[in-house]
């Protein structure tokens, strides 16, 4: 079918024998006109704009079909997309019905003058027409009828995303096509070819995504008002991980390693251990930060990324504490120790001299001497009190008693070894995170 160009007047008929547009009155008069192109003045001859093809004979049947020209940001935190995208329209409107097999192109702007439907997307946020050179819009009419219209079009549109996974999430999005004023019993829409409607979809190229799958359907919209057509693209978005492996998982898991490295240094070295485990928790709580600028502060996901850097920085601050139990350990070994040597030294230097030691219960490290007539003394104020129907509590204890302080202090407080503590977690840390990841990845990934 070929295509001719629709004008405003009637064209001079071009002639092999004319010379710089002169034509003579024979040539004009051989021009009849059925040979006459379609001009506006023949197809808007009793043409009224304001009603729909086939009105009071049933809905006009609108078939659609979409090319997608990009889809230029996907965006988490306002969870819409923008996407630019050529929509057909076509439909038959037997007002416009001229003789021959040919196709007329009319100027976008003289889509005024006709006749088109109203469809509009109903999710989207902001949507405009390009304008460059001019408004991108086509009309073309068929000799049986058809009309076609396309435009191109950039809109955001709304897309409800479920985060959970992020960023091994995979994001089912939608475009909506609906009519706006006109219901089922005035139009109908319909794909044009089923799935092979929409095209672009298959070469596209987005920065985070991969188009794993897409199909069309068709549905109504049910309104207060009535119930209006619907069409439906359905498209599946699948998320890159690999750049978020690089930049989040691969940082927070070098440092969880790097923390284990304390392990291996002298519980003495106090400032290297401690500088190494402050250093590791402030990197870990800088990177969840981070990680969380691109993302809507929701309190409904507990993204996946989330689980994984609070996993890192639990090891992370469990190193910490391990250190600190350590020292504290090896401190109080320390000091039972010496507590022995110094009980053990009094008590040798009190059968040299007829002397008990006491240790007070306020200062069981202290010792106290008394002499055998102090002793009696003491012994006298004790048997006076009994007698007087009053006992007080002793200040001192007995020799057995002093001896078990020291081995009930040891058995509570204190670890035997406190360098086995470095040793066990030398294997538990990097066996635990382990086993940790293979869990979190299998779910994430597989289930």
């Amino acid at each position: 079918m070929n295509s001719i160009s629709l004008i405003l007047d009637f064209p001079t008929p071009p002639s092999p024998s004319c010379s710089l547009g002169v034509f003579s009155a024979s040539q004009l008069d051989d021009w009849n006109d059925s040979q006459l192109l379609p001009t506006i003045q023949k197809l808007m001859k009793g043409y009224n704009r304001y009603l729909r093809p086939n009105f009071n004979e049933g809905p006009v049947e609108i078939g659609m079909s979409l090319d997608i020209a990009s889809i230029d940001a996907i965006s988490e935190i306002n969870m819409d997309y923008t996407a630019t995208i050529f929509l057909r329209q076509r439909w038959t409107d037997s007002r416009l019905v001229f003789p021959g097999n040919e196709s007329v192109s009319m100027d976008g702007r003289l889509v005024s003058l006709l006749w088109i439907p109203d469809t509009f997307i109903p999710d989207s946020k902001r949507s405009f027409l390009h304008d460059v050179t001019v408004e991108n819009r086509l009309i073309r009419i068929f000799s049986n009828g058809t009309v076609l219209y396309a435009l191109r079009i950039t809109a955001t549109i709304a897309c409800n995303m479920d985060l959970t996974k992020y960023p091994m999430d995979r994001q089912v999005c939608s475009l909506q096509l609906e009519s706006w004023g006109y219901n089922v019993q005035d139009v109908v829409f319909y794909w044009t070819r089923g799935n092979d409607s929409v095209r672009g979809l298959d070469t596209l190229r987005l920065a985070q995504y991969s188009v794993e799958s897409y199909y069309t359907s068709v549905s109504q919209a049910v309104y207060e008002t009535g119930l209006y057509p619907r069409l439906v693209l359905h498209f599946s978005l699948r998320r890159n991980v690999l750049f978020f492996i690089l930049e989040t998982y691969v940082p927070s898991t070098l440092l969880v390693v790097l923390s284990w490295v304390s392990f291996w240094i002298s519980q003495s070295s106090v400032p290297a251990r401690t500088c190494i485990g402050v250093t590791t928790v402030l990197t870990m709580t800088t990177l969840m930060m981070g990680s969380r600028t691109s993302l809507p502060n929701a309190n409904c996901f507990i993204k996946a990324i989330d689980v994984y850097l609070g996993i890192c920085f639990t090891f992370i601050f469990g190193a910490l504490l391990e250190y600190a139990c350590a020292h504290f350990c090896t401190l109080q070994h320390q000091t039972i120790s010496d507590v022995q040597r110094d009980l053990q030294r009094e008590f040798d230097e009190s059968n040299t001299n007829g002397a008990i030691p006491l240790v007070t219960s306020s200062h069981p490290s202290k010792l106290m001497e008394q002499s055998p007539k102090q002793e009696g003394v003491r012994s006298q104020s004790i048997s006076s009190r009994e007698e007087q129907g009053g006992t007080q509590p002793l200040k001192g204890c007995s020799l057995s008693s002093i001896k078990d302080i020291p081995r009930k202090a040891k058995s509570i407080f204190s670890v035997e070894n406190p360098h086995n503590i470095d040793r066990y977690a030398r294997t538990v840390f990097p066996l635990s995170f382990f086993f940790v990841n293979v869990l979190y990845w299998l779910y994430y990934l597989f289930i």
